[in-house]
């Protein structure tokens, strides 16, 4: 009966080892997991937090190439609007330059055109002014060549006039033979628009009359008129070719 409860007692305790040893090995299994699994999720956490900063790394590069391709759709077509409007701007320049270039070539015509009508012009009055200067000359010469032809019967008939006196020595006759030549020298003067100036007993007047003296005059009424002429004027068709010389009462 001994032998058997010592038995059972060392039994016991082996089993008891046996169970610690277990025990023991099972902890430090457990542990190692523990660890195994401590490790696996920091390298896990470590991956997806890298994971994350290179996603958001690449959606930064992502966004940032997004905003220079827009930029530089942006600069392009303001590039390309403004090479439009450059364009544009080189055509409106271009047609205006046109239309100037037009209208200056007609301005030229027109030029050219006055220029010619101006030398026929000045060419044409040359020729007029030439032409009646000639006649003016040949008119002065031809009016005085036709009063001196109407003025030979008049020098015809004063000669013949003085020699009848010369052989007849009659006084009369040869008075009436003046007064016959100053008869017809007035009709030929008168024909050629020639008149005296009255002057005597005539208010005095300076666009005919021009006062040599003033003298008393004999009579109220003959103040500021002429009393005498001592030089006869005449006129011209209406003008005064000389002024009557008179003395005025004062």
């Amino acid at each position: 009966m001994t032998n058997t409860s010592e038995k059972d007692k060392t039994l016991d305790q082996d089993n008891n080892q046996n169970q610690q040893a277990d025990e023991k090995q099972q902890s430090e299994t457990s542990q190692k997991e523990q660890q195994d699994t401590g490790t696996t999720k920091q390298s896990g956490a470590s991956t997806d937090s890298g994971d994350k900063e290179q996603a958001n790394t690449k959606q930064e590069n992502k966004q940032k190439t997004e905003s220079q391709e827009k930029d530089n759709k942006s600069s392009k077509s303001t590039k390309s609007s403004k090479t439009k409007e450059q364009k544009s701007k080189k055509t409106k320049d271009q047609k205006k330059i046109e239309e100037l270039e037009a209208k200056l070539k007609e301005q030229e015509q027109k030029v050219e055109e006055q220029k010619d009508k101006f030398l026929r012009l000045y060419s044409e009055f040359e020729n007029y002014r030439r032409r009646t200067s000639r006649e003016k000359t040949e008119l002065i010469k031809t009016a005085a060549e036709k009063l001196i032809v109407e003025l030979l019967p008049i020098m015809d008939d004063y000669e013949r006039a003085q020699q009848a006196y010369e052989e007849n020595k009659d006084p009369e006759k040869f008075k009436e033979g003046i007064d016959l030549i100053a008869d017809k020298f007035w009709k030929i003067m008168k024909q050629e628009g020639l008149e005296q100036i009255e002057s005597n007993n005539k208010e005095f007047n300076t666009d005919e009359h021009e006062a040599i003296t003033k003298m008393p005059a004999p009579s109220e009424d003959m103040k500021g008129k002429v009393i005498d002429t001592t030089e006869k004027g005449y006129k011209l068709n209406g003008k005064v070719i000389r002024f009557a010389k008179v003395v005025v009462g004062n």
